[in-house]
């Protein structure tokens, strides 16, 4: 299988879309608000862990979320189980409980008191060897989700069981990342680990783009996926992701006219 896309088309479509005035509405915005990294991270958890469903909805729920937190590093510095419950007790986001969102924020805390930042437990389990970040992200989840008592239903899955584990590898992107659209924070982490944020939309887009063959958006689909956008920008395999995924959702664009043109230019440049 050889992909239909070369680094020119992409390298267009990232230069007219990859800017902060493009990204409302998406939960990506609430971490412009923050620039202590402790804060921002906090804040990113919550927005990706809440990034299904419809945009609008997911909006209100992030926003309702951080109004109870003003500064979420001292907030759950203060926290306790029980208070956490209490200030999330009538939350309520598509499957997503507030029983379930104070789990997660209690499992937050719990690694933040042990290794001092959410980074820093990311980082102590990130070896200089892997080829992605997933082994770290696998233990960075499970130190989290152990604290959380096994109450997280699906707001924070586990990459150890296959799924594409998108909202995760979300957050990642927004915190290792450092450009017009993502704030980043995570410095000592190298993008060329990330692993592409995998849905049903980006999956379509790059069915279109012949990255990938499989019929799911697993998480064996995404590592074939970035895998391939790593040949084209080794340093940065997911440096396209924010310009693609507006491919197709924004009235400007056309997902049907952006696969013809990749494949016009490579027959192009076969000839």
């Amino acid at each position: 299988m050889s992909a239909a896309v070369d680094r020119t088309v992409l390298d267009e479509l990232h230069a007219t879309y990859n800017r902060r005035r493009f990204v409302h509405p998406d939960p990506l915005e609430f971490l412009y608000d923050y620039d202590d990294p402790v804060d921002r991270e906090i804040v990113g958890l919550v927005a990706s862990s809440l990034a299904y469903g419809r945009v609008a909805q997911i909006l209100r729920s992030v926003s309702s979320v951080l109004d109870r937190m003003p500064s979420p590093s001292v907030f759950l510095q203060c926290a306790s189980r029980g208070s956490l419950r209490k200030t999330f007790a009538d939350f309520k986001h598509r499957f997503t409980t507030g029983e379930e969102l104070a789990a997660m924020l209690y499992g937050a805390k719990h690694a933040i008191e042990r290794y001092g930042s959410l980074r820093e437990c990311f980082a102590a389990n990130l070896d200089e060897d892997d080829d992605t970040v997933l082994p770290a992200l696998s233990a960075l989840v499970d130190e989290v989700r152990s604290a959380a008592g096994g109450q997280l239903g699906s707001l924070l899955p586990s990459p150890r069981g296959g799924s594409a584990c998108k909202r995760l590898n979300l957050f990642l992107r927004w915190m290792v990342r450092s450009d017009e659209v993502d704030p980043g924070g995570w410095h000592d982490v190298p993008a060329s680990k990330l692993i592409v944020p995998l849905d049903t939309h980006m999956h379509r887009i790059c069915l279109g783009l012949r990255l990938t063959e499989r019929k799911q958006a697993t998480m064996r689909a995404a590592i074939e996926i970035t895998t391939a956008f790593r040949k084209i920008s080794p340093e940065d395999p997911v440096r396209y992701d924010f310009a693609l995924t507006r491919l197709g959702i924004r009235d400007d664009t056309d997902l049907g006219e952006f696969l013809v043109r990749c494949r016009s230019l490579l027959a192009a440049g076969a000839t």
